[in-house]
């Protein structure tokens, strides 16, 4: 597993700064956001030359860029910021390879109008899921058309909400385009170390064929959310999963201070240096 971190995390701007940044912090990779750049997170147009600088300053730093950032809301009720989004996603997915990545990061979306982080009620619907298969079936297309993997991430907010339900996404679809970013703390708000346990376990085991890609945050015992290390999800158990698992990809830390990357980075190191070992 190659260890990386989210490279807005850091307050530099510009291909070769921000990602500079994340190697001086000690990461591997980096899960790229436009939003360094100084442009939108998901831009009307991107020029490829502007693309290219991401993929030319990681080459010469070292760092790989795992995926870029992609989440717009995937099932908002409003068809027309639907469609908007995947004309934005096209946009992004145009520039990958310049970029030098082949995956990008979605959100499955929630019928909140305002915050496509936040879970309503009617994301359990037949019709919000109706409207994701839609919506992923384009996606699926544009994947094809621009050799690109969506990476779709289990979320207690979005429609997606568990493994189940991305595991329903995944056998609906048919599409090896599709594959799973699985973070612990998505999995749950609260609940006890068995629990935890459980839940992380049976994620792990139901999705493990499509994991692209882990996330590394945390939760407090409120259910907030907390830098790696410093909450109540056992890192080593759930990394022990990904390995019996055979996952090798990339480990991404996110929802962080800059002035923590450098102890995350190392905390997670030699909690998957010790797993690997074991």
């Amino acid at each position: 597993m190659q260890v990386g971190i989210f490279a807005k995390t850091f307050p530099e701007m510009g291909a070769e700064q921000s990602l500079r940044a994340v190697a001086d912090a000690g990461y591997e990779v980096a899960q790229f956001n436009l939003a360094c750049l100084g442009l939108p997170s998901m831009p009307d147009a991107l020029d490829e030359n502007i693309a290219a600088q991401v993929g030319q300053a990681a080459k010469r730093i070292g760092v790989g860029i795992a995926a870029v950032s992609a989440t717009y809301n995937m099932i908002h009720p409003d068809v027309a910021v639907r469609k908007k989004g995947m004309q934005r996603l096209e946009v992004i997915m145009q520039r990958c390879a310049a970029m030098g990545t082949s995956m990008v990061s979605l959100c499955t979306g929630t019928r909140d109008a305002e915050d496509q982080w936040r879970w309503h009620p009617d994301n359990a619907s037949e019709s919000a899921w109706f409207d994701l298969r839609k919506e992923m079936d384009s996606a699926v297309v544009l994947a094809d058309r621009y050799d690109v993997v969506l990476g779709v991430e289990p979320e207690l907010a979005n429609v997606v909400s568990d493994a189940q339900s991305a595991r329903r996404l995944l056998d609906e679809v048919g599409s090896a385009r599709i594959k799973i970013i699985v973070d612990p703390a998505n999995l749950f708000e609260r609940a006890d170390r068995d629990e935890r346990r459980k839940i992380i376990e049976q994620a792990v085991d139901l999705l493990a064929p499509e994991i692209a890609m882990a996330h590394a945050k945390d939760r407090d015992t409120q259910g907030g959310f907390v830098a790696a290390g410093k909450g109540v999800v056992e890192f080593d158990h759930f990394l022990t999963r990904l390995k019996r698992a055979n996952f090798n990809g990339p480990l991404v830390t996110h929802g962080l201070d800059a002035s923590d990357a450098a102890a995350v980075g190392s905390f997670l190191r030699k909690t998957l240096s010790k797993v690997e070992q074991s």
